[in-house]
């Protein structure tokens, strides 16, 4: 058997399975942090690069980033694989979906999981894993959750790790070019606490930033690489207007013609109106945000903060400023009906945003993963069945079956017409045919097609 490395030789393996197309803030933050702890940093990005069976065996620490729903369940195949080509090492999962799925990284040989700020954690626990020196098997360790909410010394993330922009999500503009883009991160948390949100059961309402001249190094290290457009990847961009202004009108003064992109809540789009003119002034290229229903019945049961009637000043707001906005939806729900998904696409014709929404916002089913505040409420859980493991999702069925039907439907044909590369406003009246919204007219548009991310958001 080999002798253990050496502490200044040992190894650090930092993981990523799915990050909706971007380079990993949460690869390349917290490798700053282990490099500067003199470990030997290597990011895996499976989203664009093959599983690296030398670079999992060669590890003495290993860590896992699982952001969103999608990338924790490919975790689930993936740290199967790790252990067996890597038997000894310490796992650590860490990111907003690890402390929600604790028990179950638990089962899969995770032995520490840190939600919240986790880059301070991460290198704690790395450096305990360096002081034991390759002793003990990883089965006789204590599992260990971690939910670390204090305030960061962040440090510029070490982007020089990552695979090349050219790997990962563009940006395509009307005149048909086509941005390289990178993405960074002002804000975590939320001040808001909407119930069906994952950011809530993990932050409760709290809102971190990251320091502006971090947010302005990432960016400049991702420009100096070829990025044109940086896509911030915020819960909300305006939890914090004071911190999150300043930072791009420096970046439309430092770096002129570099567009960016933004997740802003409705409620924040009419509480802050006065500001979308800033934001299209400093390049803003599209405003992501959740709108969710039309139905003030199911926005009031999600705790979203806004109605139907705030969706509209909200999208003429924008229009004003200038702004695309582009929403994204859950617009099936226990409370959704055949009506009210009609309705639904009437809506998108009546405010010109057929071109605005990704094909896959139009099938979304409301996901119900462990700690979901949706679960407090009694006309969720009598809809509900055993918590499955394989999904992480508690599943539910609707009480009316014509409507998991069209949903089940809607998204087959949304996927079998994006695959023969259909355009938006084909797939859109595509749809409205299967939810039988009569006679649909031709499409016409009265402005350019948007900007949009080669990769959809979705969670």
């Amino acid at each position: 058997m080999d002798a253990p490395r050496t502490p200044e030789h040992a190894r650090a393996l930092l993981v990523s399975t799915y990050d909706l197309g971007r380079p990993p803030f949460g690869l390349a933050s917290p490798a700053a942090w282990l490099e500067r702890e003199g470990w030997q940093v290597r990011c895996l990005d499976l989203a664009v690069e093959p599983f690296d069976e030398a670079a999992v065996a060669d590890a003495d620490f290993i860590a896992i980033h699982l952001p969103m729903h999608t990338a924790t369940r490919l975790a689930g195949r993936i740290l199967p694989r790790i252990r067996e080509h890597n038997a000894a090492a310490p796992i650590a999962a860490y990111g907003l979906y690890a402390p929600l799925n604790a028990g179950w990284l638990a089962g899969l040989g995770v032995e520490r999981v840190i939600g919240g700020e986790y880059e301070q954690a991460l290198s704690d626990f790395a450096r305990e894993v360096r002081a034991r020196n390759g002793t003990g098997p990883a089965g006789d360790r204590e599992f260990i959750r971690i939910d670390s909410f204090e305030r960061l010394p962040f440090l510029p993330p070490a982007r020089h790790l990552l695979p090349p922009l050219q790997r990962y999500a563009h940006l395509h503009m009307p005149d048909g070019s086509v941005r390289l883009t990178g993405a960074t991160e002002a804000s975590r948390g939320c001040r808001h606490q909407c119930r069906h949100c994952p950011v809530t059961p993990v932050y409760s309402g709290l809102f971190r930033i990251v320091p502006r001249d971090v947010v302005l190094a990432d960016i400049a290290a991702q420009v100096a690489a070829g990025a044109r457009h940086i896509t911030f990847g915020d819960p909300d961009f305006l939890n914090g207007p004071g911190h999150a202004v300043p930072i791009v009108r420096e970046l439309a003064r430092r770096w002129p013609g570099l567009s960016y992109d933004v997740t802003i809540k409705v409620e924040h789009l009419v509480r802050h109106e006065a500001v979308l003119a800033t934001l299209a002034a400093t390049g803003c290229a599209f405003v992501t945000s959740a709108f969710e229903s039309f139905d003030d019945r199911v926005l009031e049961r999600l705790d979203k903060g806004h109605t139907r009637a705030d969706i509209a000043r909200a999208v003429n707001a924008c229009r004003e400023a200038g702004l695309p906005v582009q929403p994204t939806f859950v617009p099936f729900t226990p409370w959704t009906t055949p009506d009210g998904y009609r309705d639904m696409l009437a809506m998108l014709r009546e405010l010109d945003l057929v071109e605005s929404v990704a094909p896959v916002q139009l099938a979304l089913r409301l996901l119900l993963p462990a700690g979901s505040r949706l679960l407090d409420l009694a006309e969720i859980r009598k809809r509900l069945g055993p918590f499955n493991a394989e999904g992480l999702v508690y599943p539910w069925v609707h009480e009316d079956p014509e409507v998991d039907r069209l949903q089940s439907q809607i998204q087959q044909r949304i996927t079998d017409l994006q695959a023969a590369e259909y355009p938006r406003p084909a797939i859109f009246a595509a749809v409205e045919e299967l939810a039988g919204s009569g006679v649909i007219p031709a499409l016409e548009f009265r402005r350019a097609p948007v900007p949009y991310l080669s990769e959809p958001w979705y969670c």
